[in-house]
């Protein structure tokens, strides 16, 4: 298998813990080819969208682990996989990435997850397709309503419907002081779309990653516990990740969404699940593989490519 994969600059990787390293690692012991491109390397010339694409070999060296060719140019088509591996912000820039690869999947290429079903769900607003296993929850920009949604509730949370790694997340009792002050800011005065949900107090048991893969759940989750005194479970605010067994809940909300996340074009999902609500579907570039083959065994990775292989094979 031929297998590209779009990212960030290697150098920024923490092998550690990266999901699409541990995709790499998996992949190339299997023998499958391996190349590497940024988003400004892809380009549409002369009606193909192609890209400067390097191929990548993995080593097993304390100070660098890879080595690279020289930058050759590559139709997308020309690979059997094409992974979009950039992580956040979702801005134009990722918007007009999707577009070109949109173009390059009628020229034949197959990519994951696909561009169009990437700028269809939003990460934070797309649970609203499952009303059945969402919390309550407000989307507007209407300071008003916010009011009315935290005196019903007594407690919620705000976010941007932009954010990642729990960045602008705030916590909002009923009777904060800087009730204002906090509406003000993320709503931009009025001018920012915001999503307001019912604080869900088992946040303190872990906010739970569960990964999809061709829609079929990893057995493991990662329950993501905030650090004391924080109410995000984020692993880049400070929060463990504590893989655990799904419970009933999660396998329930699994087996609702997996087949529809796959017709859509989700080879990889990451949802969050708090208690027994669905809080987010993670579809740019979803981790946690890493976390949780360390502490259960259990190969991620591996899972992920045989997918990959039997797509190939067509056998999906």
């Amino acid at each position: 298998m031929k297998l590209a994969i779009i990212l960030d600059p290697l150098e920024s990787i923490k092998t550690y813990k990266d999901s699409t390293y541990a995709m790499m690692r998996a992949a190339h012991a299997r023998g499958h080819e391996l190349y590497v491109m940024e988003q400004h390397e892809m380009v549409l010339r002369e009606g193909a969208v192609a890209g400067f694409a390097r191929k990548l070999d993995l080593v097993d060296d304390a100070l660098r682990w890879y080595t690279l060719e020289e930058a050759a140019w590559h139709a997308l088509s020309d690979f059997d996989v094409t992974l979009m591996r950039k992580d956040p912000p979702f801005d134009m820039e990722y918007i007009y990435s999707t577009y070109l690869l949109e173009l390059a999947e009628g020229q034949g290429a197959q990519i994951f997850n696909r561009p169009a079903a990437i700028r269809d769900f939003n990460e934070k607003l797309s649970t609203a397709k499952f009303p059945e296993f969402m919390p309550p929850t407000l989307v507007t920009r209407q300071e008003a309503l916010i009011r009315e949604f935290i005196e019903q509730h007594g407690d919620i949370i705000l976010k941007p419907l932009d954010g990642m790694g729990g960045s602008s997340v705030f916590r909002i009792p009923r009777n904060d002081p800087n009730l204002n002050v906090i509406i003000e800011t993320l709503t931009q005065l009025g001018a920012r779309t915001v999503m307001a949900q019912r604080y869900i107090p088992e946040i303190s048991q872990g906010d739970k990653r569960i990964l999809l893969i061709d829609g079929e759940p990893v057995p493991y989750a990662l329950a993501r516990i905030p650090k004391e005194g924080e109410t995000r479970g984020n692993l880049a605010v400070g929060g463990k990740g504590v893989a655990q067994l799904l419970s009933e809940r999660d396998r329930e909300i699994a087996a609702a969404l997996g087949p529809k996340l796959k017709d859509a074009g989700l080879f990889l999902v990451g949802l969050d699940v708090i208690g027994d609500w669905l809080t987010e579907i993670n579809v740019t570039s979803p981790t946690g593989m890493q976390e949780i083959a360390s502490q259960t065994g259990f190969d991620v990775a591996g899972m992920f490519v045989d997918a990959l292989e039997k797509c190939v094979r067509g056998e999906a």
